[in-house]
């Protein structure tokens, strides 16, 4: 049985390989002399003016997908044995397709021989008529005629087809590598025994597709809708949705009916149900599908209505009749994917009545079309129908569905009774008049698509299309603001909220749409509008990979019963413990068999809005539910606040490190200042990297059109900051004075803040956020809801104390503003081995992070006493969730070994040791003062003396450092490294501090600075590397310039001291190899050896040459200036080809 994955590889292969023949097909038919020009005409113009009317891409596409659909379409009907002859396939035992084999013979079915054009294909088989390939014409000419005869059988899936349509048909169809022959091997007998794979096929097929309008397109086209949100449901999410809503209803009114008996994924009410609609025969039930799709819904409600019927004793022969026109309704703005519902609809009665096709019935799916009038149209029909018919509701309803295609099933009509009012027009006789009859007919298709659209159904499932807000067309979203404010975040929303308008009162609706609803404060009103008219009867939650394995989804499924019972307890299922889109299914019907599961929950409406924003958080437990009735909002308390959103980070927002020191306020400038900006998962202190320009009061910021300056007077006071979206868990740094809070980093402000930290750190706030915020987005509104008791002061101590180690652990490193001096220097008081400041300083690491364990534990054991919840949550911390970078569990994360751990963070010891030794050679810190020392634009070693009048360590003059190797530059940093450490760490202790740090890092250092250095720093510094690399294209030239000092004519420097001393230095090698390669005083294997030198040589002076004449000799001339405040992204691009490139710049 062919999978998912083969299915979607058959699929996307056939649309290349079908739009490559088309497109190649009508090259052909276009060209000058082709055959077709001369003896089509009439179907050569009709292809030019559709692609003056559409382009050739869309025609082409067009085309391609009609046939691809058919052949599918066609297969599907072969295996299942619902065609008189196999039309695509071959009979057992047989090659070729059997409709081809039947017509040699001289046979073709009797209900299809008007259709086809019997002289010419027994001609062409024959071979009385000529052609260049009779059989592969013959078996065309058959394809179009069982197409052709299907069109009035299964119009919406089989049109009559165009004259263009059948000149650009593929041609190779026969041969072993057609498209008909993959068709028959993806879609085998096995798999085609459920007409869901027709719906399958046509998902992968557009899903390449949806890839490119999404990473092309931010705003989506009224045409690219359906490509956009096509999705499948699984198949066990549809059972659920259908039997728990009609499956429902109908044992509601017949509670012995023995069709439970197949709803594996009915869930049983807890509590009884007393006003429902009643039913008393099936022929009364009418379910909607507002966005069917390919009709997945429907085929399923299909097979449970037919047992319904089956079991009410009707004749087994008209109940697939009886179902389509009186229970199945389907709306949809794709006309392809309605197509391909009707046709599944179709398919289903015909396996159960082998003469539906004779019957001349229709599925009840309406594919939505764009209708309008001109003024002029409306005032003429007007006058020839009657204006006592013209009421202003009609006149409106007749404007509705000028854009059906953009709001599909959120149009609302507001014409009540479009069927009385269709009927009386129908009766009209205007065929005399045909510009009238065009209008009348116009007129008759909206009033009979307001008809699928009025609240006329007891049952109604949808899963709905998901796009959001951003994404939505100007059209589409100025509709949904207008008519559904309070769900105009997300299209799915909007669906959600016009759903409840749709089916009548004490109805039924199944969804499946995203799970972000029923959390983030976005959707409050929504959930509020949903629970003050209606009872949840179920939802699940599945695991992110419901759908595939490799794709995560965040989805629920659920079904309300549209009438409000704040006490019927709804029955809740969160899978999110359950990994993998074949577990989930089983997980659902072990919970209905078993509701004590521990992933069953019960939980009623009064229930949810005991807490503030009425989330739906099924999970909580009762004494959590408690500390919301006692606890205070903690908006109540303090005040949580989003930041500012600058509109353009690029131009105003940079790391503190790329900005000179003097314009950063934190030294006493007026420029830039810092600004919470989220990061990584860290608690009490840290992630302040960034920096905002808040010149002369924001006045920059505040006059750009795209920024939004929010809750300024908060600015620059202490408090604490968290991340807006989160990786993992919640955590909240404190934020002292100075800072500006961004809109992805909020902060709360309180004069009691550390108190607040105490709670918002400890395991009460983990547990609670985490079922508020399963979305792991923390908003400002949740956060504030966040209840807060009274009781919290003898934390204060143990709260300052995590703070300074937090403090302390973030200052250690040199991308802090803070960072004064590398630890390993920090701590050597005498000159001695460096592996033994290494293990003092990794012991010391280790106790600090269990005090931190410790604090953090007891501060836990405070909280959750306070909070009376020690009787469900452990005060346990796992040593990788204490946040300090010097710890290697949280740094390298869980599940290593100690001498795994040891070894990763003794690697990035003497990587960090090597960084700080590049900053002292730069001038950036000293041995001799802590902090910045060279960090403002433009600075020189002058500067520097001014500051360290006589340093220990000597920096670089000009600014260039060679990275090269070996004894090219006496300047070279690995010799500059070499001394630093010899006087850091001494001369006696030299050569076995050197092999330590060589062995720790996995290489010698001259290798390390080679290959990884600059590697290791554009990590560092987060690709925004304050020394910049100058490199050849194979890297024979290397030498590393640090942007602070950078100046005009730091590029003429390296050229003229470094890169062409570099040239002449290996032209004298060069010709020093040259005479030993042909010494004959020389051994043969001296002269080999040279000759290999002289190769190597040579392609290292040529690629020198070109780097140094077009590249960094027209950048000297050019004498490029940057401006630091432009920050890295703007300033490294400058010098093109020059510097080693970074990939995500």
């Amino acid at each position: 049985m062919a999978t998912n994955s083969d299915l979607k590889k058959f699929a996307q292969s056939a649309r290349r390989q079908l739009r490559e023949q088309v497109a190649g097909r009508l090259e052909q038919v276009l060209g000058v002399d082709s055959v077709e020009v001369r003896e089509k005409k009439n179907a050569v113009d009709q292809l030019k003016k559709q692609i003056a009317e559409h382009g050739k891409a869309e025609v082409i596409d067009k085309v391609a997908y009609i046939w691809f659909n058919r052949f599918c379409a066609l297969r599907y009907m072969d295996v299942n044995l619902y065609n008189p002859v196999r039309v695509v396939s071959p009979a057992p035992g047989n090659i070729q397709p059997e409709l081809l084999q039947e017509a040699k013979a001289g046979y073709l079915p009797e209900e299809w021989k008007k259709f086809i054009d019997s002289e010419k294909v027994f001609g062409l088989l024959n071979g009385s008529i000529r052609a260049e390939n009779g059989q592969q014409d013959a078996y065309q000419r058959l394809l179009v005629g069982v197409c052709n005869a299907y069109a009035r059988i299964m119009p919406f899936m089989f049109e009559a087809i165009e004259d263009y349509t059948e000149l650009l048909m593929p041609q190779d169809l026969l041969s072993e590598n057609s498209v008909l022959t993959q068709t028959r091997l993806a879609m085998s007998d096995e798999t085609c025994q459920d007409v869901e794979v027709i719906g399958w096929l046509y998902q992968y097929y557009i899903s390449e597709r949806k890839d490119e309008i999404i990473n092309w397109h931010s705003i989506i086209d009224m045409i690219d809708i359906p490509a956009v949100t096509q999705l499948f449901t699984p198949h066990w999410i549809v059972r659920y949705l259908v039997e728990n809503s009609l499956g429902r209803l109908w044992l509601l009114n017949h509670p012995d009916s023995k069709i439970i008996g197949q709803m594996d994924y009915y869930i049983k009410p807890v509590d009884a149900e007393a006003d429902y609609l009643k039913i008393s025969n099936p022929e009364e039930l009418k379910i909607c599908d507002p966005a069917c799709g390919s009709g997945h819904m429907l085929t399923y409600a299909f097979d449970l209505l037919y047992a319904i019927y089956e079991e009410q004793g009707y004749d087994p022969i008209k109940i697939p009749s009886l179902i389509l026109e009186k229970n199945l309704y389907g709306v949809e703005i794709d006309d392809r994917a309605g197509a391909l519902a009707a046709f599944a609809l179709a398919m289903k009665a015909r396996g159960k009545d082998k003469r539906f096709f004779t019957r001349g019935l229709q599925p009840n799916v309406c594919v939505l079309e764009n209708v309008s009038f001109s003024d002029q149209e409306l005032k003429e029909y007007t006058q020839a129908v009657g204006r006592d018919l013209f009421t202003e509701p009609l006149l409106q309803a007749l404007k509705q569905f000028e854009q059906a295609k953009n709001f599909g099933s959120l149009i609302q009509p507001v014409l009540t009774n479009p069927v009385y009012v269709r009927q009386v027009l129908a009766e009209k006789n205007l065929a005399g008049n045909l510009f009238l009859f065009g209008i009348h007919e116009k007129v008759l298709k909206v009033l009979k698509q307001s008809e699928y659209l009025l609240p006329r159904y007891e049952v109604v499932v949808a899963n709905p299309p998901y796009l959001g807000g951003a994404s939505l067309n100007d059209d589409l979203k100025q509709f949904a603001k207008t008519n559904f404010p309070d769900s105009k975040s997300d299209l799915y929303a909007v669906f959600i909220e016009r759903l409840l308008t749709l089916s009548y009162k004490s109805g039924y609706i199944g969804m499946m749409t995203p799970f972000t609803w029923m959390f983030l404060i976005t959707y409050e009103k929504l959930r509020k509008k949903i629970l003050s008219e209606n009872s949840f009867l179920s939802l699940i939650k599945p695991e992110y990979h419901a759908f595939f394995d490799s794709a995560a989804v965040p989805i629920c499924c659920f079904v309300f019963h549209k009438i409000r019972n704040k006490d019927f307890h709804g029955t809740f299922m969160d899978l999110q413990e359950f990994y993998g889109s074949d577990v989930q299914p089983k997980k659902v019907i072990e919970g209905i068999k078993n509701q004590k599961c521990n992933w069953v929950y019960f939980a009623a409406t009064k229930d949810f809005e005991i807490i503030p924003g009425s989330p739906l958080v099924f999970q909580l437990e009762e004494s959590v539910r408690n500390v919301f009735k006692k606890g205070r909002r903690l908006a109540d308390l303090a005040n949580p606040k989003k930041g500012l959103s600058s509109g353009n980070n690029d131009l105003f927002i940079r790391f503190w490190n790329e900005v000179s020191k003097d314009s950063y306020s934190i030294y006493g400038g007026n420029k830039w200042y810092p600004m919470t900006k989220g990061g990584e998962y860290r608690k009490w202190y840290g992630n302040n990297d960034f920096v905002i320009n808040w010149e002369n009061d924001g006045k920059k910021v505040k006059e750009y059109s795209g920024s939004v300056v929010r809750n300024e007077k908060y600015y620059f006071m202490e408090g604490g900051s968290w991340n807006d979206v989160a990786l993992s868990k919640f955590s909240i740094r404190y934020t002292p004075q100075g800072f500006i809070n961004n809109a992805v980093g909020p902060m709360i402000y309180s004069n009691e803040i550390k108190k607040i930290l105490a709670i918002l750190n400890s395991k009460v706030a983990s547990h609670i956020l985490g079922i508020l915020c399963p979305t792991m987005k923390f908003e400002v509104g949740s956060i504030g809801d966040f209840p807060l008791i009274n009781g919290i002061a003898d934390q204060i101590q143990i709260v300052d104390s995590l703070i300074k180690i937090s403090k302390g652990d973030w200052d250690s490193y040199e991308t802090s503003s803070d960072f004064s001096r590398n630890t390993l220097i920090q701590n050597n008081k005498q000159k001695a081995n460096i592996k033994n400041y290494w293990l003092l300083h990794f012991d010391n690491n280790k106790k600090l992070t269990s005090l931190a364990q410790e604090l953090e534990e007891t501060n836990n054991s405070i909280a959750l006493d306070l909070y009376g919840l020690s009787n469900i949550l452990a005060k346990q911390v796992p040593v990788h969730d204490i946040t300090l970078t010097s710890n290697p569990f949280y740094r390298y994360g869980p599940g290593k070994s100690e001498e795994e751990y040891e070894r990763l963070q003794r690697a990035d010891a003497m990587k960090e040791f090597i960084s700080y030794a590049v900053g002292c050679m730069f001038g950036r810190y000293s041995l001799d003062k802590p902090g910045l020392v060279l960090a403002n634009q433009g600075e020189t070693l002058q500067d520097y003396l001014r500051q360290v009048p006589d340093p220990t360590f000597m920096p670089d003059e000009d600014n260039v450092i060679p990275v090269i190797g070996g004894d090219w530059f006496q300047d070279d940093i690995t010799a500059c490294f070499k001394k630093f450490l010899k006087i850091t760490f001494g001369e006696e202790h030299y050569s076995e501090n050197l092999q330590f740090i060589e062995e720790a890092i996995g290489r010698d250092i001259e290798s390390y600075f080679l290959k990884d250095f600059y590697d290791y720093h554009i990590k560092m510094y987060k690709k925004r590397p304050i020394y910049w690399m100058f490199s050849s294209p194979k890297g024979t030239f290397n030498a590393l310039i640090y942007m602070h000092r950078y100046n005009k004519d730091t590029v003429s420097i390296l050229l003229n001291d470094y890169l062409k001393q570099f040239r002449v230095k290996l032209e004298s090698r060069k010709s020093y190899a040259e005479k030993l390669s042909i010494s004959a005083s020389g051994s043969q294997r001296e002269r080999t050896i040279a000759l290999k030198e002289l190769e190597t040589l040579k392609k290292q002076l040529e690629e020198v040459t070109t780097y140094e004449n077009k590249v960094i000799f027209p950048l000297a001339t050019q004498q490029i200036e940057i401006d630091l405040d432009d920050g890295v992204k703007a300033n490294y691009p400058k010098f093109g080809e020059a510097l080693v490139q970074i990939k995500g710049l």
